[in-house]
């Protein structure tokens, strides 16, 4: 009897809905969710579409550049360029890295394309992981903003806890990398023609004109739209379940967590701030209000660094791009730098 070779057989029909389904799984809960609201809580659903838009849009011109900047630099070749850039000593790349994160006007969402393109250009983990902790913190907007809400010294106090938090994240990298952990960081699907663009290749002449030749430019748009793609799908997700805790958490419940002297008060905001429902501007108020209630500084400065760098946005920024052991150090990290960072801004006022 003639064998049937496995390997031609052709696939089953389930099997190709299962693989659309599993492709398309973000999409999918996005508009699960959606639907259960507009069954169980129509006006909610209704608030949560408009939240979103509204986040989407405000995000907007952070997202459009971010995606251009990596699609230009993939399209040119300009892409070894910058990674190039950090290479080097990793102890130099590390502080650049944590610095242009604490100083650079891109929100979580914004950087997640650059992020991806480093990552996948074989930039080393522990630069890149100094930026990205670094820059849902601060921003020059934020920087004023703050200084407005609670004073220049807390301005001050957090933009030093963002570069701090990026430098100490990324000598705890650059510590595991020495010990052979952390080699990939990527996901599988993430670069190598993903979002963020392929890994090191060899050095070729940078076509500034890239719009010159149609194979370039075909790249920057296949690059761009996928991009889009996988920021919107990800993002859309992230900002329907920010505006589901906005209307089911209570603020009070956070007021009543935060109040209080001493180191415990400062714990409890930093794991208050990890499921923190409020965005950056929107937290600046609530913790203004806590302090002259007589709460800590240090705890309303570790909330406001855990809730940054651990928001929803943020966090499922990092679980979208990287391995799952990438995200629990990113946490690890977020929640060990932003209790330093309110001890020691509290042991500050304590002088």
């Amino acid at each position: 009897m003639e064998m049937t070779n496995v390997t031609n057989l052709p696939p089953r029909p389930g099997a190709s809905v299962w693989r659309l389904l599993q492709e398309q799984r973000v999409w999918l809960a996005s508009a699960a969710i959606l639907l259960l609201l507009v069954i169980f809580d129509p006006a909610q659903s209704a608030e949560s579409a408009v939240f979103a838009g509204a986040a989407l849009a405000h995000t907007a011109p952070y997202l459009l550049f971010s995606i251009a900047v990596a699609a230009w630099a993939g399209a040119t070749g300009a892409d070894n360029l910058v990674a190039k850039a950090f290479t080097g000593k990793p102890l130099l790349m590390i502080a650049l890295g944590a610095l242009a994160g604490g100083l650079s006007p891109f929100c979580s969402c914004g950087v997640i394309p650059l992020i991806a393109a480093l990552l996948a250009m074989g930039v080393p983990l522990s630069a890149v992981m100094a930026f990205w902790l670094a820059s849902p913190i601060m921003d020059p907007s934020m920087f004023f903003l703050t200084a407005g809400v609670l004073g220049i010294e807390f301005a001050v106090a957090k933009t030093a806890a963002a570069v701090g938090l990026g430098l100490f994240g990324g000598l705890v990298v650059h510590l595991l990398n020495q010990g052979g952990a952390l080699q990939d960081a990527l996901r599988d699907g993430v670069g190598n023609g993903g979002c963020g663009g392929a890994k090191m290749r060899a050095p070729k002449p940078v076509v500034w004109r890239f719009w010159s030749e149609a194979e370039r430019r075909a790249k920057f748009a296949g690059t761009a739209w996928t991009t889009t793609l996988f920021l919107a799908k990800w993002l859309l997700l992230a900002f329907i379940l920010e505006s589901l805790m906005l209307a089911w958490i209570p603020a009070e419940t956070v007021t009543s967590a935060l109040g209080g002297e001493g180191v415990l008060p400062i714990i409890t905001a930093t794991l208050v701030g990890v499921p923190a429902y409020l965005n950056g501007y929107a937290a600046l108020p609530l913790v203004g209000g806590l302090i002259e209630q007589g709460m800590a500084p240090g705890a309303g400065l570790a909330f406001l660094v855990a809730g940054g760098v651990t928001s929803i946005p943020a966090a499922m920024a990092v679980w979208a791009l990287a391995r799952p052991q990438v995200f629990a150090l990113y946490l690890g990290l977020s929640l060990t730098g932003a209790f330093s960072a309110g001890l020691l801004f509290q042991l500050w006022h304590a002088v």
